[in-house]
C-alpha cells in the first residue's frame, strides 16, 4: 500500500504546506485485566497453490494436515498464468499463522477477551480461487470463503479457548468480492453469524439478536462480560464506503443509512441504561493519505483529501457519544496508529473518543507481523496501556516474536483516554520537525520492519510528518485541511 508511494505523500504534502517499560506493566497489572487485540490477519490458503484444490474440497477441520503436507499436483500452464496475474506481497501463510498461535498461547493465554477489528480473508481472494479451482462457481467460491474464515476463528478459539473472541469484518471478508456484500440477505454474513456468536461466547439471550443483525448488516451489540456495565458493539463500516457495491456490482445506499440508524439505537440504548460501549470496526473514519498522495491532491490549494469512508457519519455518530464511547478499534491501515474523535472532529478539547488503529498480522506490505496486549480498567473500562508484539522476518524458516513497545513508557501517558490523547497529538502538532522523543517513538512504531526499510520510511513519515499528525484528530477534510495549511 506504501512503499512507492510514500515518497509521493512527502512531496505533495511537504509541498502543500509550503503554498521503565515493564515497571509501568507491573504497576498497571494490580488494577487491570489483559486483552488481545488482532487485525488484518489475511490468511491466505493459497501460499502453496498446488493445494487449493485439495482445500477445496475438504472441510476446515482437515486443512492442518493438508497445509502441512508436502506441495500437491503440479499447476497446469493455465492455471500458474492465471495464478501468477493474481499475484500480490504474501499475506498471512500457515506458518505465519501457526507461529502467531503459538506465540498468543505464551503471551496472551491470560487475556480474558479478544477483539478482531476485520479481514480475516487475504487479498486477491477470488482472483486466486478461480485460477486454482477448476469448475469454480459462486456457490463454491461462498463456500470455500466460508471455510477460511471458520479456519482463522476456530483456531484462534482452540488457541485461547476460555477468552470470548469479538469480531468485526472487514472490506476484504466477502463471499463475492472485495468491498462488495448484498444489500439484504447476505449468504456469507448469514453463514458465518452462529460462529461469531460461538466465538463470542453469547448467552442465548444475546445470541439471537446478535445472530440476526450480524446476518442483516454485519454487525452485532452484545455484553462485553469482562467488564461491568459495557457492551461490545461490532460494526461492518464496508457499507460506509464509497467503494461498496452489491455482489451484482450495482450501487445501494440503504445499507449504509441502515447500518447507522442501527448504530445510533444501539448507542442511545447504552446510554439509557448507563452502560459504555467498545465499538469496533474495520476502516477507520477520517483521511486516507496515501490515497491522498497517490491522487497528487494539493489540498492547501483548495483539493479535497481522499478519506477512507464515504461520508463522516460514522464519526459524527461516535463522537456525539463521548460519554458512552469509552474506545474504538480499528485496523485496516497495517500500521500501528491513533486517533481521537472530538464532538466537532476539529481536535479542539479534552473530550472525545480515543481510537486505536492495530497493525497487521499480515506482512502483505513489508510490515513485520504484530499484535497487541492491552491493559484494561475494567472499573472505567478504559483502556489504559499495552504493548505491540512484533515477529522476526515472517519468511523466515523460524519466526520469534518480541515486545516492539509498550505505550506507557513509549508516551509517558497515565492511559490511553481522551485527555492523554488529546494532550500527545497535541504535542505531536506542536513538534513539526518531529524532533521530540514523543514523536520519534510514534514514527518508529508506525510502520516495524527491518531496520533499513524503518529508516527509510521513518525519512519519509517524517518529511510530512505534520499533516499526519493533523489527520490524528482533524476527521473531516476540511479541518484536516485547515490544520496542514495553517488556516
Amino acid at each position: 500500500m506504501k512503499k512507492n508511494v510514500l515518497v509521493i505523500l512527502a512531496l505533495v504534502l511537504v509541498s502543500a504546506l509550503s503554498s521503565a517499560q515493564n515497571s509501568h506493566v507491573h504497576t498497571r497489572a494490580s488494577s487491570t485485566l489483559p486483552a488481545l487485540f488482532l487485525s488484518d490477519i489475511h490468511f491466505d490458503p493459497f501460499i502453496d497453490p498446488t493445494k487449493a484444490v485439495a482445500l477445496n474440497s475438504a472441510p476446515e477441520a482437515d486443512w492442518p494436515r493438508i497445509l502441512d503436507a508436502p506441495a500437491g499436483p503440479a499447476l497446469t500452464l493455465a492455471q500458474q498464468a492465471a495464478f501468477t496475474a493474481c499475484y500480490d506481497n504474501l499475506d498471512t501463510s500457515y506458518a505465519l499463522w501457526q507461529s502467531t498461535l503459538a506465540e498468543l498461547k505464551k503471551t496472551a493465554t491470560a487475556s480474558r477477551f479478544v477483539v478482531i477489528s476485520g479481514d480475516l480473508l487475504a487479498h486477491k481472494f477470488d482472483c486466486k480461487y478461480k485460477a486454482l479451482v477448476p469448475g469454480a462457481t459462486s456457490a463454491s467460491y461462498l463456500a470455500f470463503t466460508l471455510k477460511t474464515a471458520t479456519y482463522v476463528l476456530t483456531t484462534l478459539h482452540a488457541s485461547l479457548p476460555r477468552a470470548p473472541i469479538y469480531t468485526a469484518l472487514g472490506n476484504n471478508d466477502s463471499g463475492c468480492v472485495d468491498y462488495a456484500l448484498d444489500a439484504q440477505n447476505d449468504a456469507f454474513l448469514s453463514g458465518l453469524a452462529p460462529l461469531v456468536a460461538d466465538v463470542a461466547r453469547l448467552s442465548p439471550a444475546n445470541r439471537a439478536p446478535a445472530e440476526r443483525d450480524f446476518a442483516s448488516i454485519g454487525a452485532y451489540n452484545a455484553p462485553l462480560t469482562a467488564l461491568p456495565h459495557t457492551r461490545i458493539v461490532s460494526f461492518d463500516d464496508l457499507y460506509l464506503t464509497a467503494k461498496y457495491n452489491t455482489c451484482s456490482g450495482t450501487r445501494d445506499p440503504t445499507p449504509s443509512a441502515t447500518a447507522i440508524l442501527w448504530l445510533k439505537t444501539q448507542l442511545d440504548s447504552a446510554r439509557a441504561a448507563r452502560e459504555r460501549v467498545w465499538f469496533v470496526s474495520h476502516i477507520p473514519p477520517g483521511v486516507d493519505l496515501y490515497a491522498t498522495a497517490r491522487k497528487l491532491t494539493n489540498v492547501c490549494g483548495g483539493a479535497k483529501a481522499t478519506m477512507f469512508l464515504g461520508s463522516d457519519d460514522l464519526a459524527q455518530t461516535l463522537a456525539a457519544y463521548p460519554d458512552v464511547v469509552r474506545l474504538a478499534l480499528f485496523g485496516h491501515t497495517h500500521d500501528d496508529e491513533l486517533r481521537f474523535l472530538s464532538p466537532a472532529l476539529d481536535g479542539a478539547g479534552t473530550v472525545g473518543v480515543p481510537v486505536k488503529l492495530v497493525g497487521s498480522i499480515s506482512p502483505v506490505h513489508g510490515n513485520r507481523p504484530g499484535f497487541t496486549l492491552a491493559r484494561v480498567n475494567p472499573a472505567s473500562a478504559t483502556l489504559v496501556d499495552y504493548s505491540v508484539m512484533m515477529s522476526s522476518d515472517p519468511a523466515a524458516a523460524h519466526i520469534t516474536w518480541s515486545r516492539e513497545y509498550t505505550f506507557s513508557t513509549s508516551y509517558h501517558q497515565p492511559a490511553f483516554d481522551p485527555a492523554s490523547l488529546a494532550a500527545l497529538i497535541a504535542d505531536f502538532q506542536s513538534d513539526p520537525g518531529d524532533k521530540q522523543p514523543a514523536s520519534q517513538a510514534y514514527i518508529r512504531g508506525y510502520y516495524p520492519a527491518a531496520t533499513d526499510v524503518v529508516t527509510a520510511n521513518a525519512a519519509v513519515i517524517s518529511a510530512a510528518w505534520q499533516p499526519y499528525a493533523c489527520s490524528l484528530n482533524h476527521i473531516t477534510a476540511k479541518s484536516f485541511a485547515d490544520c496542514t495549511c495553517g488556516k
